[in-house]
């Protein structure tokens, strides 16, 4: 939290109406401008979040920015206008050419990296016969299907250092929401469901 607060302090130093200096208040949590009377609140981005299931296997998915052999849920920004369905929709479809049919909030957590971002963490069924993936090389490396013993033991053996001398995957730190997620999916299967 004061990273990314120190971060936005650092960012919204000026008044993007008047342009003149901004200054904070004394418990840092605004900014306002002297001229225009503005006052400035710090913001978060909305990203969601998504582990998507056919029933028995979850996808997971990496970036090339992510640590060798580290695979993920997918995750995205929600669009301005867009509702949390719908950017969970949006996402599935674009990473991956999947659609999904239905989904379940689990949790959000605060991410300060890169700018304060609000992790909406949902998880998301497509129907079985509706697997086939399409990888958008653009956003993607890879993904793909994993079962619920690979995933478990995965989760038992989170070490990276470990994973990569045989040559396995790995997962997100037990601090990121994406872990939760997987947790989640690997413990009990999502039960109630909001049609998406």
């Amino acid at each position: 939290m004061a990273q990314a607060l120190l971060r936005w302090h650092d960012a919204h130093q000026f008044c993007s109406r008047s342009g003149q200096p901004t200054k904070k208040n004394m418990a840092g949590s605004k900014r306002v401008c002297p001229s225009s009377k503005i006052i400035y609140y710090p913001q978060m981005a909305p990203v969601v979040i998504t582990l998507v299931s056919d029933g028995t296997r979850c996808l997971l998915a990496r970036q090339s920015s992510f640590p060798k052999g580290m695979y993920s849920a997918l995750a995205g920004f929600c669009d301005i206008g867009e509702s949390l369905e719908e950017a969970v929709r949006r996402e599935v479809a674009e990473e991956v050419g999947l659609e999904v049919e239905r989904l379940q909030y689990s949790a959000s957590q605060h991410w300060p990296f890169p700018n304060s971002s609000l992790m909406i963490a949902c998880h998301a069924t497509v129907q079985p016969g509706q697997t086939e993936i399409q990888v958008n090389l653009k956003e993607l490396e890879a993904a793909g299907w994993f079962s619920h013993d690979e995933v478990a033991t995965a989760l038992r053996k989170n070490n990276p250092y470990t994973q990569q001398q045989y040559g396995t995957f790995w997962l997100p730190p037990k601090l990121a929401i994406a872990h939760q997620l997987i947790k989640e999916w690997v413990e009990k299967p999502p039960c109630s469901t909001l049609p998406a």
